[in-house]
């Protein structure tokens, strides 16, 4: 068991989930953490890995780092999803191993599932049948990182656990419209949409000086700032997004993610993840999300009502989709004592509010 006093490594603190998983382990009192931001440790480097393991040797490990993006940044990037996931978990997860680390966390995602998988998706749906394309790389190195931690906890009696979030949302999300995932960029495209169609330039300014787009900041010309805005479905009284609307997704708030995490961490040990009575072990991974749905394009007219854009809402059927349908059976973490405590409409205020607080505190300072 960890203690307070023990030493927690979680690699990918400043990210979505890293970030929540620091906070919500620092208010349970546990002080004695260890991050490094991605210019201090390098975890594609596997010298630099071995030095920090070598230096801080950690009691546990929540491994929170990877390489991620939403479907166009999938699409255009297969390399580097499947290389660099394959990298950081593999320099990780071993040097956590060569230095007899107590307990540590592998964070997935539910894509490892099938792209037809029975809904909803039950831990033992994983390879049962093909991936969806447009992610299938990074999918592929999740399922690698799970099965190591399932491989090591078998053979060498090592106490790894996998959990595998839907999607998820919240404080310190990616809101960059070339690589963030749907709700964040779907909410930053109502905004700016919003902001377009009310001739705000000088709210839209500051906005694109913040996250520019495509290298396009707050400075460039009018123009030049309504072609790029354009490219991502940005027009004075018309928001277009991708695909037909009709996928039917799961959100979950990144702190509620953060909250099942510490949870697992504390209080679940890889043998409470199987059946002792099955003579093969496999799929011991832990769905974590809400067990709850809706359509994109539903969601879509929540993150419109929130964010005040009052105008035309249209789908680009020409691009992909994704999975038709993606949603977890989470009996197993219902049975290991966690339920998820925000709902998507609390979620969707929540994050706004954050994203407008962000741009208030920049024109402050």
């Amino acid at each position: 068991m960890l203690d307070k006093s023990s030493k927690i490594y979680v690699a990918g603190h400043r990210g979505l989930v890293g970030s929540a998983i620091w906070n919500n382990l620092k208010a349970r009192g546990y002080d004695n953490l260890v991050g490094r931001s991605h210019a201090e440790l390098d975890l594609l480097d596997p010298a630099a890995v071995k030095a920090f393991f070598d230096a801080e040797r950690p009691d546990a490990v929540v491994l929170a780092a990877a390489h991620v993006g939403g479907i166009m940044a999938n699409l255009r990037y297969r390399a580097d999803f499947i290389y660099q996931n394959l990298q950081i978990q593999q320099n990780v997860i071993g040097e956590s191993f060569r230095h007899d680390v107590k307990k540590l966390l592998f964070l997935g995602s539910t894509c490892i599932y099938p792209r037809m998988a029975p809904q909803p998706m039950r831990e033992d749906a994983l390879l049962t049948s093909e991936l969806e394309y447009t992610n299938e790389p990074y999918a592929i190195a999740k399922i690698a990182g799970l099965k190591m931690c399932e491989s090591f906890s078998l053979q060498y009696g090592c106490n790894y656990v996998a959990v595998m979030p839907t999607n998820l949302y919240g404080p310190n999300d990616n809101f960059h419209l070339e690589n963030s995932h749907v709700l964040p960029a779907m909410m930053r495209k109502a905004h700016l949409a919003r902001l377009l169609s009310e001739g705000d330039w000088t709210a839209l300014r500051r906005d694109l000086a913040l996250r520019p787009v495509e290298g396009v900041g707050g400075a460039a010309d009018r123009g030049l700032i309504e072609d790029v805005l354009a490219r991502y479905g940005i027009t004075p009284g018309v928001l277009t997004l991708w695909g037909t609307g009709a996928p039917m997704r799961e959100f979950l708030w990144s702190e509620d993610m953060a909250d099942a995490s510490v949870h697992v961490l504390l209080n679940v040990d890889f043998g409470d993840t199987y059946d002792h009575a099955c003579s093969e072990i496999r799929n011991c991974h832990i769905n974590v999300g809400t067990g709850l749905e809706l359509s994109i394009r539903s969601l879509a007219m929540k993150v419109m009502s929130e964010v005040g854009f009052d105008g035309e809402l249209r789908w680009d059927s020409s691009k992909p989709d994704g999975t038709p349908r993606k949603l977890t059976d989470v009996s197993r973490l219902h049975a290991l004592g966690w339920r998820h405590k925000v709902d998507i409409d609390e979620g969707i205020h929540r994050l706004y509010e954050w994203y407008r607080q962000g741009l208030a505190d920049e024109r402050r300072g």
